[in-house]
């Protein structure tokens, strides 16, 4: 089986993904490269993006320009390094990641009835701690700091489809935009989206969803979806609420209707109702119901409708891979700018990372490769494979000694050792 795995398969995928002609190209129209630089852009954003996946303090700025330092054997003076972090950079990196995002497809194994639908999606958003100095990202709570990072994940493709980064203070639901985009395609949500108006667009628009339903809602029954035998209670006409407590079947799954208001138009703020489908499924250990609303049609049965709810734990995962594998919660910059570069580095990182994952599915569709171990191992190689990277677009192997000397030795002569500002506090003395 290994023998197909071929010495340059990785680097291979990651330059056909990121081209070198590409970043140059994006680099020089938005102004990051200067006519005699000294920087290698191209190993700068390769250094940005494996840098994450390496952890720790690789993550700050200076571990940054040591893995730099690493990977092409070029010393740079610190202000010289730091200076490339700038707007520009940031806007670079976001222009690679949605290029990025059109390209990365892992092989899905959804069940074959999701594949009537273009693509199986999530909605969902993440809060991460800043410098509290950052003004820019209030959080909830005074005297800190806090950004949300908001995500439409492609469960279908296993990859990212829209992102947005705002302040911790901003509703999830404020960053989800429907369109013509929906269409055919199937929205899970939770709570933090529900809207029976933004129900309503999606499904206006072609598209799909799945939510949980909250817990006061009460929507009038209009039909029983299923028939019942024998002296079951009679639903139609009815509201939610007013019957679950006299129900003892293991499944509802009815069709309910709900009212909302519409966006307003000029002055006039009109109102609107809609049916939609109303699930439940019976919770034997606390013996109440799980209830979801959807507009799903029949084939899909409500022990599979809640099944299919379950697989936003898909995003709760990607979450926790970009905080616990990439350190998303772990930035120590007081600079808004550098901030919003870290985060569209942390996203590549992940991109690549399932870009690689897809190339050995593909080539291996019967092993299986769990993701957070698959994590873990590319966070172990990520060095390996930006000094792979380096060599191939022309950096000669690592000088380990001259490294070693240059990251350890006394940056500034004005800077004394403790023992020699001991040393020139007795002297002074002596001298009095």
């Amino acid at each position: 089986m290994l023998k197909e795995l071929s010495p340059d398969l990785i680097r291979r995928r990651l330059t056909s993904l990121f081209p070198g002609e590409l970043i140059e190209d994006i680099a020089r129209e938005r102004d990051v490269v200067q006519r005699h630089r000294r920087i290698d852009v191209t190993a700068l954003v390769w250094t940005l993006i494996l840098g994450f996946a390496v952890g720790g303090e690789s993550r700050t700025i200076a571990g940054f320009q040591r893995a730099y330092a690493a990977a092409t054997n070029q010393t740079l003076s610190r202000s010289s390094f730091y200076d490339r972090f700038t707007p520009a950079l940031g806007q670079l990196l976001s222009d690679l990641l949605e290029h990025a995002l059109e390209e990365v497809a892992v092989p899905h194994t959804l069940a074959p009835q999701l594949q009537q639908f273009r693509d199986v999606m999530i909605a969902d958003a993440t809060v991460f701690r800043l410098h509290r100095l950052l003004s820019e990202f209030p959080a909830t709570h005074p005297d800190q700091s806090g950004a949300k990072l908001h995500l439409v994940h492609n469960l279908t493709k296993q990859t990212i489809e829209r992102f947005e980064l705002t302040d911790e203070r901003s509703h999830e639901s404020s960053q989800f935009r429907t369109g013509n985009w929906l269409r055919g395609r199937l929205l899970l949500f939770d709570l933090g989206f529900y809207s029976y108006r933004r129900f309503a667009l999606i499904e206006e628009n072609g598209g799909f969803f799945l939510s949980r339903l909250k817990t006061n809602a009460n929507p009038r029954i209009t039909e029983a979806r299923r028939k019942w035998r024998g002296r079951a209670i009679s639903l139609p006409d009815r509201r939610l609420q007013d019957v679950l407590g006299g129900l003892t079947r293991e499944i509802i799954d009815v069709t309910a209707e709900v009212s909302f208001k519409r966006r307003p138009y000029g002055e006039k703020h009109s109102s609107a109702t809609i049916e939609f489908r109303v699930v439940g499924v019976r919770n034997e250990d606390t013996d109440d119901y799980h209830l979801y609303i959807t507009n799903l049609p029949d084939e899909f049965t409500p022990e599979q409708v809640a099944a299919l709810y379950g697989v936003r734990w898909e995003v709760e995962v990607l979450f926790r891979e970009l905080k616990s594998m990439y350190g998303l919660e772990k930035f120590q910059t007081s600079n808004p700018a550098i901030v919003e570069l870290l985060v569209v580095a942390a996203l590549l990182t992940l991109t690549v990372s399932r870009a690689l994952l897809g190339v050995f599915q593909r080539m291996h569709p019967e092993t299986m490769f769990p993701r957070e171990r698959w994590a873990k191992t590319f966070r172990s190689f990520a060095q390996l494979i930006l000094e792979d990277l380096a060599q191939s677009f022309g950096h000669p192997p690592p000088n380990l000694a001259e490294l070693m000397f240059c990251n350890a030795r006394q940056p500034e002569k004005s800077r004394l050792l403790l023992s020699e500002r001991v040393a020139e506090a007795f002297r002074t003395e002596v001298r009095a």
